[in-house]
């Protein structure tokens, strides 16, 4: 079997959306990450995190501040007995963006750069490929990556997305879904 990959964006669908996060002691984990990514990692899936992170951009926090906060998270997944393979963040933002930070790039969502770094990367079927997100931005960057589907958590977009998706409630769904569609 081709290699594959679970892809995550962080804010909304790892932890609650806080709004620039960049400290541990804002984190809170959304209920159910820990149980999908181990039955994804159970089923062969690697673990990649694809995030947006305007906050760099426009000079709330620094991306050695980011590179803090993702090893403290890694090291929340560890404990769980989940490997995070990949961590991939996009620092840039082309309206808001503070000198060098200010400018469009493949990586940034809906862009596919990210998610086309790590299939690069690790070997990965992007049409085996899995993602979940909470915007627009992530179900546009899946299908334009051509992955097998994509997830839309409710709650952000209120009147849905254009493209390919499955919406779902809780990342529970998401976890039932690979357990019934494994090949």
């Amino acid at each position: 079997m081709a290699g594959r990959a679970l892809f995550l964006d962080r804010d909304g669908v790892i932890n609650h959306e806080v709004g620039y996060l960049h400290r541990a002691e804002d984190v809170r984990f959304v209920d159910g990450i820990f149980p999908l990514c181990r039955t994804a990692q159970s089923l062969g899936y690697r673990l990649i995190v694809v995030t947006n992170q305007s906050g760099i951009a426009r000079g709330y926090y620094t991306t050695g501040q980011f590179d803090e906060l993702m090893a403290w998270m890694r090291l929340e997944f560890e404990r769980e007995g989940i490997a995070l393979d990949a961590v991939y963040h996009c620092p840039y933002h082309p309206e808001h963006g503070v000198g060098e930070f200010r400018r469009e790039h493949e990586d940034r969502k809906p862009g596919a750069g990210m998610l086309r770094r790590g299939a690069a990367a690790f070997g990965l079927e992007l049409e085996e490929s899995v993602m979940v997100g909470d915007r627009c931005s992530d179900i546009a960057a899946a299908n334009t990556a051509g992955l097998r589907q994509a997830f839309l958590i409710a709650g952000t977009e209120e009147h849905g997305c254009s493209g390919e998706y499955l919406a779902v409630e809780t990342l529970a769904e998401v976890r039932s879904w690979l357990i019934e569609n494994p090949d």
